[in-house]
């Protein structure tokens, strides 16, 4: 499947800001199953200065600088990917989640792949005991550590309600485990939370899903969002597969990798520093749109 995607983000000021400096995280990447034909950034004002680096994690990270008064900030990425993933192995097959868990402190390597990163508590993930006994209940001894991931995984669905008014981005962890109401965010934070409790290693992943209109009816133009999901370490030789809780299925062919990191911290796609006014108002509209 082909997808284009259009990312808009703009922000509205008070006032005016003066000078401004921010790093997005906007891009796709390239990786197995996910092939990057195009992308770009149109931001309006222009910046002064633009650069981008690859961090630690393997993510695209455009710095900008903006020196010149302005009252808005519109950042436009586009993007058109390829995902062609190949299918997630028996889940009855993977190794039992003991021997995920002791491989895993075992482990030698401190790549940016390496499940070391992802093992301890991080700024958006921190340990959480109820979260740990949550998810030990999909855990029962012996079980494959991909059964117990999906069993967590449809539970997290079935328990918490997907409500957009029910948190923030800095809501904590505890808060929203506790109202078993939130949005996709803090589905993959309670989930990696648990997985982490256990001794094993989960990373949080950003990025968009396709949305299929019902039967009949057009599709909205807006109506996607960015989109956030759990990525379980399950041995060096299945190595790395996603879940999402939001909507209760492994990643597949509908989902698009934007970045990926400890918790959302690591992969925000708009942060940095402005002089000015700290009052604003953010919109954001993602379209995902699969081509004929």
């Amino acid at each position: 499947m082909i997808y284009d995607i259009k990312h808009l983000t703009i922000y509205e000021y008070g006032s005016s800001v003066t000078y401004s400096t921010c790093a997005l995280r906007l891009l796709p990447r390239d990786e197995p199953g996910q092939i990057v034909y195009a992308s770009r950034l149109d931001i309006e004002p222009s910046p002064m200065f633009t650069s981008e680096r690859i961090c630690f994690f393997g993510n695209r990270v455009t710095s900008i600088t903006i020196g010149t008064a302005h009252r808005s900030l519109q950042v436009a990425a586009r993007t058109s990917v390829e995902i062609d993933r190949a299918p997630p192995p028996p889940a009855a097959e993977t190794p039992a989640w003991e021997d995920i868990r002791e491989d895993t402190f075992a482990v030698a390597s401190l790549d940016r792949e390496s499940p070391a990163h992802f093992i301890h508590p991080s700024r958006f993930v921190p340990h959480y005991a109820p979260a740990a006994a949550y998810a030990r209940e999909s855990f029962p001894a012996n079980t494959p550590v991909l059964e117990g991931a999906i069993d967590l995984m449809k539970r997290i669905h079935a328990d918490f309600k997907y409500d957009p008014k029910a948190t923030v981005v800095s809501t904590p962890l505890s808060e929203a485990f506790e109202k078993r109401h939130g949005v996709c965010q803090d589905f993959a934070h309670i989930m990696i939370s648990g997985l982490r409790g256990i001794g094993l290693p989960a990373a949080y992943i950003s990025g968009y899903i396709r949305t299929v209109p019902p039967p009949g009816q057009k599709r909205l133009e807006g109506a996607d969002a960015t989109h956030a999901w759990v990525s379980i370490w399950c041995g060096d030789e299945f190595g790395w597969i996603g879940l999402d809780p939001t909507n209760a299925i492994l990643i597949g062919n509908d989902h698009i990798i934007l970045a990926k990191g400890r918790d959302y911290a690591d992969i925000s796609p708009v942060a940095g520093i402005i002089l000015g006014t700290r009052e604003q108002d953010v919109i954001v509209r993602v379209d995902v749109v699969p081509r004929e």
